[in-house]
């Protein structure tokens, strides 16, 4: 089993640092361990959900001490330092060049929880109009496109606000599918999803994400996917994986045993 989205204490929205996932990483027989807290900004945006720049370093640190100490595990575990970013034409060189460059992080994924409309940037959780839907899907392609990131984390989260599963959200899926095809960027089955308070849907109650109509769409294009936590508690190192991975293969989609980390840019 693997997973390569958690997040730690720093994200101010979780709890527990590296050494704390790692030993429930152990019990639970994870081969792959990636550590994906949201990514810090040199101008300190959405600070209230990231650690600070200053917190980068000790970030890494944590992370290469739990690579080292699951060397001497009698089950061989690999651990990966990573970050979640969002994108943006303004900060792909800082992704590239400092955080893969400088920093020499393992990988990055990009989760866009805001999105760049008519010049500024909007929630993703609050989606409310068509042409919103259009540029997050617009925003998320040329993610994918940047050639950056080792997978895209919860592809369908505009769903969580959007109610029905209309015309609009259906370009916007298509959009999403269409770029992740064409790049072969990893989407993934999020397993943060099946543990959230369900939300309004057009047909009643449902998760917020993975959306099902999203991912009975998803099988109609040639894409590769992962599933992973989402853990933002050690307690919840692999929660969700297995919902995640019966979601996918009851629909015939490509689900990644672990990812290649090798051919990211440096």
């Amino acid at each position: 089993m693997t997973t390569y989205h958690t997040h730690t204490y720093r994200c101010r929205h979780a709890t527990g640092d590296a050494m704390d996932y790692l030993k429930t990483a152990r019990k639970a027989s994870i081969r792959e361990l990636g550590f994906s807290d949201h990514c810090p900004y040199p101008d300190r945006r959405w600070s209230e959900s990231r650690m600070d720049m200053d917190e980068l370093p000790a970030y890494i640190h944590a992370v290469d001490a739990a690579r080292e100490e699951a060397k001497g595990f009698d089950e061989p575990m690999q651990v990966f330092a990573g970050l979640e970013c969002e994108w943006g034409p303004d900060i792909h060189g800082y992704l590239k060049d400092e955080l893969l460059g400088h920093f020499a992080l393992d990988y990055l994924g990009v989760g866009i929880h805001t999105y760049l409309h008519r010049g500024s940037w909007r929630d993703s959780f609050v989606i409310t109009d068509p042409r919103e839907l259009a540029s997050f899907a617009d925003t998320t392609a040329k993610a994918l496109e940047s050639g950056i990131f080792a997978f895209l984390a919860h592809p369908d989260l505009f769903c969580y606000n959007w109610a029905p599963w209309d015309e609009n959200a259906i370009a916007c899926a298509k959009d999403i599918l269409e770029a992740a095809q064409a790049t072969k960027v990893p989407l993934e089955i999020n397993g943060c999803g099946f543990r959230k308070p369900k939300v309004r849907g057009d047909r009643g109650q449902r998760r917020p994400y993975p959306h099902e109509y999203f991912w009975d769409l998803a099988c109609e294009y040639d894409i590769l996917c992962v599933v992973n936590s989402d853990a933002h508690r050690p307690v919840d190192i692999i929660a969700g994986i297995e919902e995640g991975k019966a979601m996918g293969s009851t629909r015939g989609l490509k689900i990644l045993e672990k990812l290649d980390l090798t051919s990211k840019p440096r």
